[in-house]
């Protein structure tokens, strides 16, 4: 197809919110000849421009493919609502924003799924391609839907959509993926995507959810999962970037013309967390722990400055603090960017972590807030679930950044963890009391406190796994109890949504009967379920209704010990 019209639609978007998400003429953009690429690629983001657009596993995947010959990347976002509506009634095609191709032209089209709340923008952006949703409905001449990311651990609940699964670190694998097309396309006197498929499925990492036979007990649970071929492994594992010190990073990224959520330069120092905390399954997806230098890293720093302009860097990890040179890291850093008035910012810090480097840390690092996980009210709850926190040193922490300018403090909270009381609690409230006094005195002016507060959902590969989720109706009255109790002048309390949490908690461990359902609530409506905007509960209500999926079976019963488990043949133990 040719590209579309984008003349026209330059003049109907004064008529939607933020039209620069569709523009595509960044700063750093890749434009290459899309007619001359031997493999085509869309890399498909399911949700807004300024949520994917700040994500660097995605940035990694664009830069990387554009780096390789005969090959073209280009991006696609979930359009906004309004933006969704005016293409369906001006009947344009969703496309790609560096050259404008509608999806049905490019040859893969590969989704990053970072949250399940997602999933039926996933769906959305099919139908707004006019590509058949189902994996078995789309003939030969359609593109190759592939997916990735975090939430593929456990891929079943969109296995009637996707063609194949890279379960692991895209940028370990997707070259393979590219080559292996590439050979097919070339060799293969026709263009079969099942001798495509059959192919890929030999490549560690790789599974292709058509290959597999699902059989159920008569009490609903996995009586088997067999593959269908010889070829088709019985376990896939997962796929990781061995050496990180020297794995691809992106200098070169673009800079939006419109604010995004992360806008800065985000430079991953280490990959995987050393605290096992047993609720968290990012522990698990990207164990092991792997670093990189601190000459690596101020390389990099010096580079994507260079090539992007951005005022701001930010080192990330799981963890920042727990790596052995981040000190140094901030130290150096400071030195190199301070006269050029750019900022160095460090998200995910323990308490220790910054009493370790204090005072430099505190007092030269970007004031934008400090944040701290201490998950449980009780030390006896952090404990049952491995939450390394030390409170004493919370305490002194926040009141040394109190006197170095830090005017605030958010502290995340989980509700509903296994073994809780209301003890537990109750404890929350007061270990804000205590964090929130104010003491002029002793020189602690006033801050002020986020309490984010979470609702636990059993994960696949974590520890708790096998346990059941808390039912709604009694998340609700610990919600009342930690209000009631929580009374602090200077505190402010906020919430996870519930039924947002009792969704995310299904479509993470359903199996693939849960498929049906979301087809079902994607055709009654449902979209951007991860915004309140978007969110519709009753939606997903009537979906479950209608399909006869019990999503009680998934939340609230305790796994047996010899259960089939919907993941379970997925690995992502390493080695």
């Amino acid at each position: 197809m040719p590209p579309v019209d984008f003349q026209k639609i330059e003049t109907m978007l004064i008529g939607v919110s933020r039209p620069g998400r569709y523009l595509g003429n960044e700063w750093n953009v890749v434009k290459k000849d899309f007619d001359a690429a031997v493999v085509k690629i869309a890399l498909c983001f399911p949700d807004a421009y300024e949520i994917g657009m700040s994500h660097l596993g995605f940035k990694i995947l664009y830069h990387l493919l554009n780096e390789q010959p005969g090959v073209v990347c280009e991006r696609v976002f979930t359009p906004w609502l309004d933006m969704q509506g005016l293409l369906k009634r001006e009947e344009i095609p969703i496309f790609s924003l560096e050259s404008k191709r509608p999806l049905v032209d490019f040859d893969i089209v590969g989704f990053s799924l970072g949250h399940e709340l997602n999933y039926t923008n996933v769906l959305a952006m099919l139908s707004l391609a006019g590509i058949p949703l189902k994996s078995v409905q789309r003939a030969d001449n359609f593109p190759l839907i592939i997916a990735g990311g975090v939430c593929v651990v456990n891929p079943e609940p969109l296995a009637d959509f996707i063609d194949a699964f890279f379960i692991g670190e895209a940028e370990e694998g997707i070259l393979e993926i590219v080559s292996k097309y590439q050979s097919v396309k070339v060799s293969s006197e026709k263009n079969s995507k099942q001798v495509l498929l059959s192919e890929l499925a030999k490549i560690e990492g790789v599974y292709v959810p058509s290959f597999y036979e699902v059989s159920y007990n008569d009490d609903n649970t996995i009586k088997s999962f067999t593959p269908k071929y010889d070829f088709a492994s019985a376990i896939i594992k997962k796929r990781i970037v061995k050496d990180f010190e020297n794995s691809y990073y992106p200098v070169k990224q673009i800079v939006p013309y419109v604010q995004i959520v992360h806008d800065r330069i985000s430079l991953e120092i280490m990959r995987g967390c050393p605290n096992r905390c047993h609720f968290c399954q990012a522990t698990s997806v990207y164990r092991p722990v792997r670093l990189r230098s601190l000459d690596k890293v101020l390389q990099l720093a010096e580079q994507a400055y260079e090539l992007t302009g951005y005022d701001e860097i930010s080192l990330v990890s799981l963890s920042t603090g727990d790596h052995p040179q981040a000190r140094e890291m901030v130290s150096n850093l400071i030195d190199r960017f301070n006269a050029r008035k750019v900022g160095v910012s460090l998200p995910s810090l323990r308490a220790e972590d910054m009493l370790n480097a204090l005072p430099q840390l505190i007092s030269s690092i970007k004031k934008t807030g400090l944040t701290f996980a201490p998950e449980a009210g009780s030390q006896r709850l952090r404990d049952f679930v491995n939450k390394r926190l030390d409170i004493e040193k919370l305490h002194a922490c926040i009141n040394e950044a109190a006197k170095n300018g830090w005017q605030r403090i958010k502290l995340y909270f989980m509700i509903g963890l296994p073994s809780e009381t209301e003890e537990d609690i109750a404890l929350i409230a007061e270990l804000v009391s205590k964090i929130s006094r104010r003491d002029p005195a002793a020189g602690r002016p006033p801050i002020s406190v986020t309490v984010s507060v979470s609702f636990f959902v059993p994960k696949p590969h974590t520890k708790f796994e096998s346990e059941p989720m808390l039912g709604m109706s009694q998340i609700k009255h610990r919600q009342e109890f930690l209000q009631k109790v929580l009374r602090i002048k200077g505190a402010e309390l906020k919430w996870h949504d519930i039924q947002m949490s009792f969704l995310e908690a299904v479509l993470s461990r359903g199996d693939r009967r849960v498929s049906e359902v979301l087809l079902k609530a994607f055709e009654l409506g449902a979209r951007f379920d991860s915004w309140h905007e978007g969110f519709n509960f009753s939606i997903w209500q009537k979906a479950f209704e209608e399909t006869g999926v019990n999503p009680d079976f998934y939340l609230y019963r305790p796994r047996n010990n010899g259960e089939i488990l919907p993941w379970a043949h997925i690995n992502v133990n390493f080695p």
